[in-house]
């Protein structure tokens, strides 16, 4: 197998410099967790393994009017959090210091989490009195089934992050106790050290050419150096093909990756070769604030080479067209705000899945209650992407079944409505969904075309009037595209408004055309026209290949879906909500 660029085109994008648009992996594309990505950047991480899907939270705790189980004195609580696990299991993620007689207590101790967008993270706290003989002692070795057990309170780390100022007050419970057992507030906060970035343009002029039948095809590799050793690369602009007075795209610095302004890095220039041996034109060591200052001045640097043993000044120089900070706003900040995730789904009615009153169709209804196929996928993504819907109200459709008057749709109301598609919560989708295999007839061809643009419509029409939704659209199918091309055409379209296509595939059908609208190679869709897709909005998950639980199968379908949202967002230069 080749390496992660073995194509020319790959290995000439940019890679590492958050681009406009893009996500920056320190803030939380979540994405992946952990996720609007950069492409290049997307195929070097998942070529080296490195798969960043969350974004690092603070948690801050304080209690009121908490139980009072002491004699003598007040209470000295102390607060422990844990994340519940699928398997109903509670893992520890941090303890709060004890605070000395005190009902009301405002914990200094801060909690970390990873959220992970993807997941429904559940968090339990519960609050203890903690005995006198332990106030001496570490947190860490409380021996809990020692202490008394004030109460304790449960939610959805989603559930905090979406109120606007990010806090969430909560009622103590204690089966052991009646009556009121105080309260519970959580705060959280990132824990990015800054979001400030460093927009940057270069160019270079008089480059050396380094090529004999055509001109140099030079890029840039910028690299920081750092105390513990030698350099580390953090990005390369893409190449430009056959020009020695180069004008690169936009770079895009955090300051995770600088490290602060006089931080040096080291700027190498190279000529781009296939093959991967690059020959070096020339570098220099410069800081952003002498980038800054050059920027300033419209001064160049001259380039350098060593050449036996000394260092050779050379005619080819540097230049900073274009140098300025801005502030790249996370996935968490937009929410928090105010911005929606609005949840829509399209369910493949074909006759492909089999008859329904079969007990080996895809589309069976178990009369005991076991989730079939489609139930699975409707519930399990539509348990993450409700807690971002405020009305919780979603537009549910079918496509490729007979319906009541006999002709076959591409794109009808599951709810039988010939004019409203809403159903409420996602208890209302399956409800609709298991009367819709009651009344419609599963037909033909698959097509996807017509869903897609209606999903789009929707979302176009809501920039006239509210540019804080973002729309996400759950296709669930078990066949092989009949309209490939017009599904292309249309997911093109649809890649200029705020919305994602999560596409579910069932049954064990060749789901190869898939991957090719999921675009996850680096190479984003193209049109019938030529047009190219403003950016990638399909991710593509077949359940015969989640080896896993319900997290498993989330997690393979949101991962990316943080980073499209902030890549719309960005394109459009949309900020959050004051």
């Amino acid at each position: 197998m080749g390496g992660c660029f073995s194509d020319v085109r790959g290995g000439q994008q940019a890679v590492g410099g958050v681009q406009r648009g893009s996500t920056p992996t320190n803030v939380g594309g979540g994405g992946g967790g952990g996720g609007g990505h950069n492409d290049a950047v997307e195929l070097f991480y998942r070529a080296h393994g490195v798969q960043p899907l969350f974004t690092q939270l603070e948690l801050s705790l304080s209690a009121g009017n908490l139980l009072d189980l002491d004699i003598m004195s007040k209470s000295d609580p102390m607060a422990v959090v844990y994340m519940k696990k699928c398997n109903g299991v509670l893992e520890e993620l941090g303890r709060t210091e004890v605070i000395m007689n005190n009902l009301d207590p405002v914990w200094i101790e801060k909690i970390s989490v990873a959220y992970q967008f993807e997941i429904v993270q559940t968090l339990v706290f519960h609050v203890y009195d903690v005995d006198s003989k332990y106030h001496n002692k570490s947190v860490k070795a409380i021996k809990l089934s020692d202490q008394e057990f004030v109460g304790e309170a449960s939610c959805a780390l989603s559930e905090i992050i979406t109120k606007q100022n990010r806090s969430l007050t909560l009622n103590l419970q204690n089966k052991k106790w009646h009556g009121r057992q105080g309260t519970l507030t959580i705060r959280v906060e990132e824990t990015i050290a800054s979001k400030t970035a460093v927009e940057i343009v270069f160019h270079c002029s008089h480059l050396d050419n380094k090529d004999l039948l055509s001109k140099s095809d030079p890029f840039l590799r910028i690299s920081r150096i750092v105390e513990t050793g030698g350099p580390i690369p953090i990005c390369k602009t893409e190449a430009v093909n056959n020009n020695l007075n180069p004008i690169w795209n936009p770079v895009c610095l955090t300051m995770q990756q600088f490290g602060s302004m006089d931080n040096p890095l080291i700027i190498e220039c190279f000529d781009f070769n296939s093959s991967g041996n690059h020959i070096l034109i020339g570098k220099l060591q410069k800081s952003l604030m002498d980038l800054e200052r050059l920027h300033k001045e419209k001064a160049g640097a001259n380039l350098t080479k060593t050449h036996n043993g000394h260092e050779k000044v050379l005619k080819g120089q540097l230049y900073v067209d274009v140098f300025r900070e801005r502030q790249l706003h996370s996935f968490v900040d937009y929410i928090s705000s105010g911005f929606e995730l609005n949840f829509m789904v399209a369910i493949d009615f074909t006759a492909s899945n089999g008859n329904p009153r079969s007990s080996d169709s895809l589309h069976y209804i178990d009369p005991y209650g076991r989730l079939n196929a489609y139930q699975q996928a409707i519930m399990e993504v539509g348990e993450v992407i409700q807690f971002y819907d405020s009305d919780r109200h979603f537009p549910a459709w079918g496509f490729g079944g007979r319906t009541t008057d006999g002709t076959i749709s591409h794109c009808f109301n599951l709810n039988g409505s010939p004019y409203i598609s809403e159903v409420e919560g996602i208890e209302g989708i399956m409800s609709a969904y298991a009367a819709a295999l009651r009344s419609v007839g599963l037909a033909g061809p698959t097509l996807f075309g017509k869903v897609i643009n209606t999903a789009a419509e929707i979302a176009a029409q809501s920039l006239s009037s509210n540019t804080s939704k973002y729309y996400i659209l759950l296709i669930i199918t078990d066949g092989v595209l009949t309209d490939l091309q017009e599904t292309v055409d249309a997911l093109v379209r649809a890649s200029d408004f705020p919305l994602s296509i999560l596409i579910v595939g069932v049954g064990g059908a060749d789901f190869t055309q898939m991957e090719i609208l999921d675009a996850d190679n680096g190479h984003r869709l193209e049109s019938s026209t030529g047009r190219v897709a403003t950016r990638d909005i399909v991710q593509f998950v077949p359940m015969h290949e989640v080896h896993g639980g319900q997290i498993s199968m989330v997690q393979g379908l949101l991962e990316e879906l943080p980073g499209q949202f902030l890549s719309y967002m960005r394109s459009r230069d949309i900020k959050p909500l004051s």
